[in-house]
């Protein structure tokens, strides 16, 4: 026992490395987890003090243990057992393809990440490119809804900035869950959105077991508490107009809905418009090609934000308009007829959110433009008057002397960007720019015919022509 025993240095340094490891995993880093762990848990506590709608402790779950839930859910099991059957391969083999599904999908979220880095970058940038207006209703309509509800935020898709826009309004009530595409899966992006609670999703994926992965996560985390927003549209919108909706995550929400369940779904339609959209010109290209894809390269979004935020906190001027935001009336699902289809769901918010609508002056200067071509300053404003008076009171974000500025801003701003032009004191589309006016005038269009109550079919119909 008390003899020397002689090693190779090595060897020697190697059975050290070894016990440093065991020693870290088996008795100090479990130490150091629950030391942060608790200090986490007190924090979201005094977090939750502040917030209307706390955070879920489904959403504070180990991302570890949400996987093994979700692959081992009686439904997911069953369709691994039917993918192994129909590819002829090991259930075990299709056990661990729905593992990477659910790795894939299932967020790490950071309450850290969300409230202290996340929330004050979407402040600073949203703040940097727009001047954010919300409805005078948006706070009615939110505290309106039942505590022990989960809130769906339904919304049109205009720009990526919907994200960053929506999750700061939202920062003082809630945390939001994100269903977000192919995209953002580019690293560090993708570690960056799944610690802010975004999960991601492959919409052009059409296998049964993906899909029921996907399914049964979206039905865990609403039947948890945890609120969403997702685009019903399913992509951004390439001509300006509402699209029709798909029913992907629409129907996994009321698929897995137990109206007698305590909790409800409430869907609070968010409709959105902008005074720039800052992918116009690459959604119009897109569009006049026929296809849906984006030239845009992540170091050119990071470098934009970057330089934005820059000049945010340089103190020069950066915005490029107003931005606004406003709810509709919610739907709940458990007042919704049982028998309602997800169809009919769809276009009923579809319905909620075009009636919603903002109108702000660029969109307003672009309808004029558009109609009377070659037209004096005094004319276009009493154009841009008469429209706004024809729309629902609701819908209008600017009134009296307020308009005036918008509008004296939103044609410089176009004049800027070289789409329209004036000549002999009379203001002109510029020559191969009607596509842009028509691009921005389509947000609001429905709102200038006679049938503004039309239903979202007839919206969606004319958002494919």
């Amino acid at each position: 026992m008390t003899q020397t025993v002689q090693l190779p240095l090595w060897l020697f340094i190697l059975i050290l490395l070894f016990a440093a490891v065991t020693a870290l995993s088996h008795l100090l880093l479990p130490s150091v987890r629950w030391f942060f762990r608790r200090r986490l848990e007190k924090a979201v506590k005094r977090l939750n003090t502040r917030l209307k709608r706390p955070i879920e402790p489904f959403k504070l779950a180990r991302r570890y243990d949400m996987i093994q839930r979700l692959i081992y859910d009686p439904e997911v099991t069953e369709e691994i057992v039917n993918y192994a059957r129909q590819n002829k391969v090991p259930e075990n083999v299709a056990f661990e393809k729905a593992r990477d599904y659910a790795r894939e999908i299932v967020p790490s979220f950071s309450a850290f990440a969300y409230f202290s880095f996340g929330i004050r970058v979407a402040r600073l940038l949203a703040k940097s490119v727009y001047r954010i207006e919300t409805a005078e209703s948006n706070d009615t309509v939110f505290n309106g809804i039942p505590e022990n509800a989960t809130v769906v935020f339904v919304m049109n898709h205009r720009s990526n900035m919907d994200y960053v826009l929506v999750t700061y309004l939202a920062a003082r009530d809630t945390s939001l869950s994100y269903a977000v595409g192919e995209w953002a899966r580019v690293w560090p992006l993708s570690w960056l959105i799944k610690s802010l609670g975004a999960y991601f999703i492959r919409r052009r994926s059409r296998g049964a077991l993906y899909r029921k992965v996907l399914a049964r996560y979206v039905q865990m985390a609403t039947a948890g508490g945890v609120n969403q927003a997702f685009y019903p549209e399913g992509g951004l919108s390439l001509t300006g107009k509402l699209q029709p909706p798909k029913m992907g995550l629409m129907s996994y929400l009321v698929e897995g809905y137990d109206p007698e369940g305590e909790r409800d779904v409430v869907f609070v339609p968010v409709a959105i418009n902008y005074d720039r959209v800052l992918e116009d010109k690459v959604l119009i290209a897109a569009a006049q090609r026929g296809d849906r894809r984006f030239g845009a390269r992540i170091s050119v979004i990071v470098g934009f934000i970057l330089r934005k935020l820059w000049q945010r906190l340089t103190g020069q001027e950066t915005r490029f308009g107003t931005a606004a935001v406003a709810f509709g009336t919610p739907l709940s699902l458990r007042e919704a007829e049982q028998s309602a289809e997800v169809e009919h769901l769809s276009e009923d918010l579809m319905s909620r959110i075009a009636r919603t609508m903002p109108v702000l002056a660029v969109p307003a200067v672009a309808s004029v433009l558009l109609k009377e071509d070659g037209i004096s300053d005094a004319a276009l404003r009493s154009g841009v008057t008469k429209l706004f008076e024809q729309v629902p009171e609701g819908n209008r974000v600017f009134k009296g002397d307020a308009l005036d500025l918008e509008v004296a801003r939103a044609v410089e701003g176009l004049s800027a960007r070289a789409l329209i032009r004036q000549s002999d004191g009379k203001w002109h589309v510029s020559q191969d720019q009607t596509a842009v006016l028509t691009f921005y005038a389509n947000s609001i269009a429905h709102l200038l015919t006679p049938d503004d109550a039309a239903s979202a079919k007839e919206i969606s119909a004319t958002a494919g022509s």
